[in-house]
């Protein structure tokens, strides 16, 4: 097999299985490790993987949707199905925080309608706003400093007051997951800083998000996988990040 055969078949079987071990790429296709070492280095400059300890991984994505307005009408039925589930996971008398996602405003949606008996705590717009009627769910809303996509706030004051909490659970947004790297992302900064400060206030925290994530990333980690007590999904995932999950040690409801 020529070299180009080679890098091609190594491309598509990272585009694949997610990801490849130097080893295992020697043995299958017989030539030494320094070989193949070669070959995801030359793939690497290319664009077409990333080179990790020992192997490599497919390239993930950034998609930079600041906005909730950007995201609103995306996937929504993956959104309902991933709120279903969160929404079986509250308690009568339960103090929950609802992050900034719009996972959370389906949920918040099947949480006003059932007019649980809960406290939502929030410092998303569109989940306060979804309080339009007299309701025995009692909203508190964290104000401070709105952030870039207008949709909810965050920073210091914000955090100051997350901090006089003690939340039963928390339903956390993110805009990817690198299970390779144990990190959960964000975009910027002070929301990466409000985002552990909810989970450092929360007895149980939840991730809500689409399987999708699974291979996009943000530019900051607000968390580390295994910092999560569970993950709420639309499906199951492939066996490879199911394994992954249980190795973190996260109840997975999809």
């Amino acid at each position: 097999m020529l070299a180009r055969e080679r890098q091609n078949k190594i491309v598509e079987m990272v585009n694949t299985e997610g990801s490849v071990l130097v080893k295992e790429l020697s043995e299958l296709f017989d030539v030494t490790e320094d070989s193949i070492r070669k070959d995801l280095s030359l793939l690497e400059k290319k664009g077409l993987l990333k080179k990790t300890y020992g192997g490599a991984v497919k390239n993930r994505v950034n998609t930079h949707e600041l906005y909730v307005s950007q995201r609103k009408g995306k996937n929504v039925e993956e959104k309902k199905e991933i709120a279903r589930k969160a929404f079986e996971l509250i308690e009568e008398g339960d103090v929950i925080f609802l992050d900034i996602s719009t996972i959370n405003i389906e949920l918040i949606k099947l949480i006003v309608e059932a007019n649980l008996k809960i406290t939502v705590v929030t410092n998303m717009i569109d989940v306060m706003l979804s309080f339009t009627a007299p309701s025995d769910t009692n909203l508190v809303f964290i104000g401070g400093k709105l952030n870039k996509g207008r949709d909810g706030f965050i920073g210091s004051y914000t955090n100051k007051q997350i901090g006089e909490f003690n939340f039963d659970k928390a339903f956390m947004g993110t805009v990817g997951v690198d299970l390779e790297r144990n990190k959960v992302y964000t975009y910027v900064t002070d929301d990466a800083l409000t985002k552990k400060t909810i989970m450092d206030y929360s007895e149980v925290c939840y991730m809500i998000m689409e399987s999708r994530k699974f291979s996009r990333e943000g530019n900051y980690r607000f968390a580390n996988v295994d910092d999560f007590d569970g993950v709420i999904l639309e499906e199951e995932p492939e066996e490879k990040i199911l394994k992954a999950l249980q190795k973190f040690g996260l109840e997975i409801y999809a």
